[in-house]
């Protein structure tokens, strides 16, 4: 069973690669652009205006219609890898240090989440500020596995 499981995975390792790459990318995306929406909902909207019901359907959207599809078929297609044999050799330094900045990246997303929830009740406290330098966050998460994952230290 546990052969037919692994054969299965390395007969469709490229496109398993592929499939975890476009989710990334599809939730990179959101994460960076959701906080971008929360500085203009917080330093352009009156609370409980139009505007802001407008604000609170696109952010939802995005957190609930392509960053919570796309973080979970990054973990699976990426759980899928680190599965298949060959691919990750944990005796270096690289999956390591992927995995921290991937349950970094994870965190970060769920703290969007947790943030969206606030500006829904109105109890919203932090500043455009605030959000521009969370905004930055995911950035340096993702500079980190890219240099990891293709210097592979």
């Amino acid at each position: 069973m546990l052969a037919t499981i692994t054969d299965f995975l390395a007969e469709w390792y490229l496109v398993t690669k592929s499939l975890h790459v476009v989710s990334v990318i599809t939730w990179m995306a959101g994460i960076f652009y959701l906080p971008r929406l929360f500085v203009y909902h917080v330093e352009q909207v009156e609370m409980g205006s139009p505007t802001d019901k407008m604000f609170q359907t696109m952010e939802r959207r995005l957190l609930r219609g392509i960053m919570n599809p796309s973080l979970i078929a990054t973990w699976v297609f990426g759980l899928a890898l680190v599965f298949t044999p060959g691919v990750v050799d944990w005796s270096f330094a690289w999956p390591w240090v992927k995995v921290v900045c991937i349950l970094t990246m994870t965190w970060f997303h769920h703290w969007l989440g947790l943030r969206r929830k606030e500006f829904v009740m109105g109890t919203n406290t932090r500043s455009g500020r605030t959000y521009r330098m969370m905004n930055e966050v995911p950035t340096i998460l993702m500079l980190v596995i890219v240099f990891a994952v293709i210097t592979r230290f």
